[in-house]
């Protein structure tokens, strides 16, 4: 094929092509105008899940891949019960209901509080207990968190829990601790390895230890979730239910710790410990 007939086979072939239709102005325009507002739907979403953390405080607990978990719960909260909206959270200290779970004042987040300094003292020798910047907004508590919250209202009884994390460290590495507390009343298992697998809806390998008379759930090794590396459930003969649980890893921005601060049988008792055992 010499070049006059290549040329002509390809004119041929353009010929054969259905061309794309003419620009419009107007659909252009109308094109970029959807991509802009999807965008900003859903940098508005991205910013009502902060908007809701800043205000409720910062009372999760981030996982090192970045997820954040609330303390685990029994039962809904009254604004989640279908058929029950209207009833009002719990009435604070200056006499009107909260704004949400959280109790940000008053007796309940002064047992917060109280749970948080006691886990702080039973931090073993050899570890230090980093505290978080003076003035820094609360919102952003990293090393140091605690939290009173609301659960459920049954037979006429509000039902509370409350969380307290702690980092502990040791040469470059950062772990933390963790203690949750579940009023009497509360619908959680009564065995105990059903209890610790109930933690935050975590399961793993579990086995049962004696700590005097009692019987304490040890998660000694979790599933597929690696949220934490172990915990301990017990449940006091009132149903005051107890978790202690720790992992190697505050945070991805940290290294984790070598070793994990307290043994098995340690974590056990713990979980029995008087001081842990809020009234």
């Amino acid at each position: 094929m010499n070049g006059e007939e290549l040329r002509d086979a390809l004119c041929s072939e353009m010929a054969s092509i259905t061309p794309p239709p003419p620009l419009s102005t107007g659909a252009t325009l109308g094109a970029a105008r959807r991509a802009h507002f999807r965008r900003r739907a859903v940098w508005a979403s991205l910013g009502s899940v902060a908007v809701v953390l800043a205000v409720t405080g910062f009372a999760a607990v981030g996982d090192p891949g970045g997820r954040v978990y609330q303390p685990a719960g029994g039962l809904p909260a009254p604004s989640e019960r279908s058929g029950d909206t209207k009833e009002a959270w719990p009435t604070g200290p200056d006499g009107r209901p909260q704004e949400d779970r959280t109790a940000r004042a008053g007796t309940k987040h002064d047992q917060g509080v109280h749970l948080l300094n006691e886990v702080v003292s039973v931090v073993p020798a050899g570890y230090t207990k980093p505290d978080d910047p003076a003035n820094q907004p609360a919102e952003q508590r990293t090393l140091r968190t605690h939290q009173a919250q609301f659960e459920a209202k049954v037979n006429g009884v509000d039902l509370w829990s409350y969380m307290s994390s702690v980092a502990v460290a040791q040469g470059t590495g950062t772990g933390r601790v963790i203690v949750e507390v579940h009023d009497a009343g509360n619908p959680l298992p009564t065995e105990p390895c059903a209890l610790a697998q109930n933690f935050w809806g975590m399961q793993g390998e579990c086995q049962v230890e004696t700590v005097g008379a009692a019987q304490v759930g040890v998660v000694v090794r979790p599933g597929s979730d690696e949220r934490l590396d172990q915990w301990s459930a017990y449940r006091h003969p009132d149903g005051v239910v107890v978790f202690v649980a720790q992992g190697t890893r505050l945070d991805e921005s940290r290294p984790a710790l070598k070793q994990l601060p307290f043994s098995v049988p340690q974590l056990a008792a713990l979980a029995v410990d008087e001081r842990f055992h809020l009234k």
